[in-house]
């Protein structure tokens, strides 16, 4: 297995709303400045901040199956299928866009937030009728692990399902303890640390460090173990998995 630690300045930003909003972005469109345009796909990822009201308006998305997860305060939603909705802390959202859906966002007090894109089959996708799904914390399973809180955003038994495949996970290590991911053949795992920093060890090899807002990923090749250790403070860690390769054209955001 092979790690890669994307520092924050080699992540792409961005910015809504004349700067209201403010994004640091691991995963990033081209020209905006990110080493990584896509890890097999998982297309997009976007972490947002605001300190105040903001809003983005009205605009397109088809194909692509969005999944916007709150971490703090509110997301306002509205679309061309007749939603209007909030997403408290906790809670996520799903466009899976298909053939083509409007929609707009909003932020009325301070908020982050994180928004993820992942890539279907497009010329499949786009024949989908598109559809919104809504989910609260409270909804997907959260277990302890010897003091480890994991909460499966995705995959497993989660009850938010998407046709990519993908998994998801939000992940809080208390100081000094470990958490164990096992990837199979040809997974990569990619990793946000939102608060504290920590070390990652691969099949007990000599570990990683990476600090706050560093974008941590995981090829797995043939298989194995990470371990993630939380370093002189509690350690909260967003987790994506997904297939190094997909059987089916990808597309191409350079072009």
């Amino acid at each position: 297995m092979e790690v890669k630690i994307i520092k924050p300045q080699d992540q792409a930003v961005g910015q809504f709303d004349g700067g209201k909003i403010q994004e640091q972005k691991p995963i990033g469109f081209s020209g905006e400045g990110s080493l990584i345009d896509r890890l097999g796909p998982l297309f997009y990822w976007a972490w947002g901040h605001s300190q105040g009201p903001a809003e983005i308006g009205l605009h397109p998305h088809q194909g692509f199956e969005i999944i916007t997860y709150v971490i703090k305060g509110n997301a306002y939603h509205r679309d061309t299928l007749g939603t209007e909705s909030v997403v408290v802390a906790g809670g996520t959202q799903l466009m899976q866009t298909g053939s083509g859906v409007y929609h707009a966002e909003a932020l009325k007090e301070p908020a982050e937030i994180f928004q993820i894109w992942f890539e279907p089959h497009l010329s499949q996708a786009v024949k989908r009728t598109p559809v919104y799904s809504q989910y609260n914390s409270e909804d997907f399973s959260v277990i302890d692990k010897q003091g480890v809180t994991i909460k499966t955003i995705l995959g497993n038994d989660s009850p938010m399902k998407i046709v990519t495949d993908a998994g998801m996970w939000d992940i809080t290590i208390p100081n000094g303890s470990v958490y164990t991911h096992s990837l199979s053949q040809k997974r990569t795992l990619a990793g946000l640390a939102i608060r504290g920093d920590g070390a990652l060890t691969l099949d007990k090899n000599q570990p990683t460090r990476f600090t706050h807002k560093d974008f941590v990923i995981v090829e797995s090749g043939q298989g194995g173990e990470a371990a993630i250790q939380a370093l002189d403070k509690d350690l909260r860690i967003f987790l994506i998995e997904v297939p190094a390769e997909v059987d089916y054209p990808l597309y191409n955001k350079r072009r």
